[in-house]
Parts: structure tokens; C-alpha cells; sequence
């Protein structure tokens, strides 16, 4: 997984938007929404690790293709990795 993150730190500070790709390349589509649901799902628990940033701030989570057949515990472990190394740079 990779994820993006952009903050405009001139702005009013604000939630943090979130977007999602999951491309064909990951499965068919009912594999695609599973995807997207459970990273929609483990974004809501993780998105707390970015709460301290300044302005206002979108992350975008790209799923890989391995994604299709991690657990949903693999995909949480990845995703809050990805997360902390973003708000610490």
C-alpha cells in the first residue's frame, strides 16, 4: 500500500480528508469494495495519528495488489506503518 499525505499548513485547520484508489489491477470489483471497506474501516482507528498536523490535510491510501488477499490485520499493520512514517516527516 502507499499512501500520500498533503497539508497546507496556511489554511484553518480542519479534519483530515481522506481518498481511496483501488485499481483493476487488485481484483474484480466485489474484491475492489472489500478492499476499499476494510482500509476505510482501519483509516477511521488510525486516523488519530495525524491529528497533531497544522492546516488542514488530504491523505490518498493506494491499494496494491497484494492487497486483495491480505488479512485484515496484515492490511491494519501496513496501513498504520505507512501512517506514522508519514506524520513524522
Amino acid at each position: 500500500m502507499v499512501v500520500h499525505l498533503w497539508v497546507d499548513t496556511d489554511a484553518e485547520p480542519g479534519p483530515v480528508q481522506v481518498g481511496f484508489t483501488v485499481s483493476k489491477a487488485v481484483g474484480n470489483a466485489a474484491t475492489r469494495n472489500r478492499v476499499k471497506r476494510r482500509l476505510r474501516h482501519l483509516t477511521r482507528e488510525h486516523l488519530q495519528a495525524l491529528d497533531g498536523l497544522p492546516g488542514r490535510a488530504a491523505l490518498v491510501v493506494r491499494a496494491l495488489p497484494p492487497s486483495a488477499s491480505a488479512s485484515y490485520a496484515t492490511l491494519g499493520a501496513d496501513l498504520g506503518r505507512t501512517l506514522d512514517r508519514v506524520s513524522t516527516s
